[in-house]
């Protein structure tokens, strides 16, 4: 496989972008940690220091809380019309587009994101969410109630309060603006805290909303550590839902602080073993292509990641071959070179984390088909590593590694695929890629998983809902049934009297 030097590069212009943003926001203002503390946050393009950020703890949430709180409960942004929540997030989604290449730049050498897939895709998307949920700010009803008696009653949808998100780091602009806007849209407001690994979009976004006119105390962005800040917002008492992406492992702790403070509502986007299931009727060239795609997308990072490849038995030869030919000739290096397919994984802990999950995987019988090392003469790059003969009960097929690590299975008969899809504690996401319209129908419906795919993957639309099964978590991230997270609904009912109708 190529590998492309990983050292200093130059970007959008003629030099890296320069640091802005460091400090925590809250109520409009950049300010230091109370304890004045700070943390370094690194790149992983070489492990050298980006910067030092203010490293907010529980002080600082509770700062955030009660600026938040003040804005909901006194300030305009939930009582404003929807169509000014809407304009003045239009003025956001234009100020991120004007702003796209510092902000993809910012992403790359925060998390090792691909320069030009941020300049393309996930700056864009950003831009499209934002657009979308401004358009729902002005479309939220309530309804009458056919009542059965002598009553006349509707409902009302009313912004849930101060909602905290808790981001991860693999999609650190994506997931800011997939849990921010139908917050905003919803009439709430928020504290935000960033992955500790990605703080530096957020902070960047923080200042572009007061530039769009969000009202001060609306946006809150609070950097620092899960057990820290995190645990700070998921216990807090005065926080009135919760919204967290990352690991199984974490959602427990957020979920069970949630129960222990004030029963606030909790939604959870947690880990995946996705299974991508191929079957003998597939066109081999278009499997080998989504099979790729779904597990070494931005470095294998990608909940969703279809890390499971399940292969019938008639075509597995030469998918195989195929997937082999294919990781040879992807390119790992640095994420401003154009020609980079692959960038570093985001930090030192993920990487290590990454290279034992190989070695078990050696350990346990499975058959390394390439990669499996680490490449570069600095930072944290790895290769695509394919393994094949994988069994069901081995690690790398039951834990979720979140790198490019890619497990190919065999089955023969379409039920024997649909059990092994299933044999996860998983549910986050399935792909299917078949030219029988039955055999996508019955599979679709006995994968248990959040969204399927069929003949595509990672077909991500702002329009369309995705979350988790099992132990993937519960609510949904995108689309309109996202709104619901952050509204309540208020039943009113009056007497009527003497009415000719019901």
């Amino acid at each position: 496989m190529a590998v492309e030097s990983n050292g200093s590069s130059v970007c959008f212009g003629s030099k890296l972008p320069d640091i802005k943003f460091t400090k925590l926001f809250i109520n409009g203002e950049f300010v230091d940690a109370l304890s004045g503390k700070t943390f370094e946050t690194i790149d992983p393009r070489t492990g050298e220091v980006i910067a030092r950020i203010a490293e907010g703890d529980a002080e600082d949430v509770d700062l955030a809380v009660k600026a938040a709180r003040n804005a909901f409960d006194h300030g305009p942004w939930p009582r404003l019309p929807g169509s000014n929540r809407r304009r003045i997030m239009l003025k956001f989604a234009d100020l991120v587009e004007q702003n796209i290449e510092e902000l993809a730049a910012l992403d790359a050498i925060d998390a090792g994101k691909l320069f030009s897939m941020g300049k393309a895709i996930d700056i864009p998307s950003v831009v499209n969410t934002l657009q979308y949920y401004a358009g729902a700010a002005d479309k939220i009803h309530g309804k009458m109630l056919k009542m059965s008696r002598e009553l006349q009653g509707y409902t009302l949808r009313e912004p849930i309060g101060v909602v905290g998100h808790i981001t991860p780091w693999n999609y650190p602009s994506n997931m800011f603006f997939m849990k921010a806007s139908p917050a905003l849209a919803a009439g709430c407001t928020m504290v935000i805290k960033p992955a500790e690994q990605t703080p530096l979009s957020a902070l960047y976004y923080a200042h572009l909303s007061k530039l769009a006119g969000v009202p001060d105390g609306v946006i809150n962005v609070i950097t620092g550590f899960g057990p820290t800040a995190g645990a700070a917002i998921s216990s807090h008492m005065d926080i009135d839902k919760v919204s967290f992406t990352g690991s199984t492992e974490v959602g427990r702790l957020v979920m069970q602080a949630a129960a222990a403070s004030n029963l606030k509502p909790v939604s959870l986007e947690l880990g995946g073993k996705s299974p991508l299931l191929i079957f003998n009727d597939a066109n081999v060239d278009t499997a080998a292509r989504l099979a790729f795609l779904g597990v070494f997308s931005n470095k294998g990072e990608l909940c969703v990641a279809s890390s499971r490849v399940l292969v019938q038995e008639g075509i597995y030869d030469e998918l195989v071959e195929k997937l082999a030919k294919k990781a040879k000739a992807w390119v790992v290096g640095d994420p401003f070179d154009p020609s980079s397919c692959q960038g570093p994984q985001v930090d030192k802990n993920q990487y290590d984390k990454i290279l034992s999950y190989i070695e078990h995987g050696k350990r346990e019988g499975a058959t390394l088909l390439i990669g499996g090392k680490p490449c570069g003469e600095k930072g944290y790059y790895i290769e695509p590593t394919i393994f094949t003969n994988v069994m069901d009960n081995m690690l790398i097929a039951q834990d979720e590694i979140f790198g490019p690590v890619m497990s190919l299975m065999k089955f023969k008969t379409i039920d024997e695929g649909i059990k092994r899809a299933n044999a996860t504690r998983y549910g986050l996401a399935a792909g299917i890629v078949t030219k029988d319209l039955n055999v996508a129908n019955t599979v679709s419906r006995s994968i248990r998983a959040g969204v399927v795919w069929i003949n595509c993957y990672v077909a991500f639309d702002t329009d369309c809902p995705y979350g988790g099964y099992k132990m993937s978590g519960f609510g949904r991230e995108l689309g309109l049934e996202t709104l619901d997270q952050y509204l309540q609904v208020k039943a009113v009912v009056t007497p009527i009297y003497d009415s000719p109708w019901l």
